[in-house]
């Protein structure tokens, strides 16, 4: 990722836009695709006991949160919002789960020679956050010992798009941060490079939800 799309992620994702964000959370739960997400993880046999997870832009920590409850002993988390890493400890703090999750801010393509391998590595809708997809995928992959789940934008022509006119309105504003749509043969190529396989997939309107296993 570069400086700038840095700079962009902190300005978009705000302590005031972070906020509203984690009291929807605390209100409702995960998102629906966050969701589909953790119950396909959950499902791989013999499931996520005593395993541990590194959740790359992470946000609130939703999937940390859930995983966690479902067993996960420990928790790496990465991202590239200040606003995001102090929520997420909030929560975990509120949870009680403060001492199973260690916190790194930061681009994850930067961090990752200082980052652990984990059993489970996930990536909930991140890779539209990333221009740099190739590195993102390729370093965290390399990651993953066992599960590797996504979630990200389905490769049609309205969500790119949709891209286009948001970045378009983001330029407008002078906002840094620009979203992206990667071409899914290219994300899943490298996974496969990587030693992973595709175990599950959903998809939403926009999103698709996919699990690699080695």
């Amino acid at each position: 990722m570069s400086c700038s799309q840095c700079i962009g992620i902190e300005e978009s994702f705000n302590q005031k836009y972070v906020n509203q964000e984690l009291s929807r959370y605390r209100k409702k739960g995960p998102s629906k695709t966050t969701r589909m997400l953790v119950d396909a993880i959950e499902s791989e046999a013999p499931g996520v006991e005593g395993l541990t997870l590194l959740d790359i832009g992470g946000g609130v920590g939703a999937i940390q949160h859930a995983l966690l409850e479902a067993g996960v002993e420990k928790v790496t988390s990465v991202d590239a919002s200040s606003a995001y890493i102090n929520a997420a400890n909030s929560e975990a703090e509120r949870r009680g789960v403060a001492n199973h999750v260690s916190y790194h801010y930061g681009n994850f393509v930067d961090l990752a020679g200082d980052i652990a391998p984990a059993d489970i590595v996930t990536l909930d809708r991140v890779i539209c956050c990333f221009d740099d997809m190739h590195n993102l995928v390729g370093l965290s992959a390399a990651r993953a010992r066992n599960l590797y789940g996504l979630v990200y934008p389905r490769d049609t022509w309205w969500i790119r798009l949709g891209l286009a006119i948001a970045n378009i309105f983001c330029r407008i504003r002078r906002s840094k941060f620009r979203a992206y749509s990667h071409p899914s043969n290219e994300v899943e190529a490298i996974l496969r490079r990587s030693g992973l396989h595709r175990r599950s997939y959903q998809q939403t309107l926009i999103w698709q939800v996919v699990v690699f296993a080695r």
